[in-house]
């Protein structure tokens, strides 16, 4: 699989799919996540939102709004030692769960939509 984005969809949508006793490992992983890409200038200063909840079943998820600095710092993150510290384990917490992978990296482009006007 290719990691190349579209110029322009620079935000990635990060979903985590952690094994449930995991959390706790994965969000001391999380916590690192987006500072260490910012050190490297991987990710802009913009931080990251991290949300979570439970599936349907009870099972934890994770999502991470990341705002990647162009679509080469991509290709630069899967090259680099330090990111792969924190990737590597952050994949080990987490499983596949209906027919999904643990993992999704989907990237979109950030969609400035306007206010209606109040009347």
């Amino acid at each position: 699989m290719g990691h190349d984005i579209p110029p322009g969809h620079d935000i990635a949508l990060c979903t985590f799919r952690v094994k449930p006793g995991s959390e706790q490992r994965f969000e001391a992983l999380l916590a690192r996540h987006a500072p260490t890409l910012r050190r490297l200038g991987l990710a802009t200063a913009e931080p990251s939102q991290c949300f979570r909840g439970l599936d349907d079943a009870g099972r934890p998820f994770y999502f991470e709004v990341l705002p990647w600095t162009d679509a080469r710092a991509v290709q630069t993150a899967h090259q680099n030692p330090e990111v792969q510290a924190i990737w590597n384990p952050m994949s080990e917490c987490c499983e596949e769960r209906g027919g999904r992978p643990p993992m999704e990296f989907p990237h979109a482009e950030r969609l400035f939509v306007p206010r209606p006007a109040v009347r």
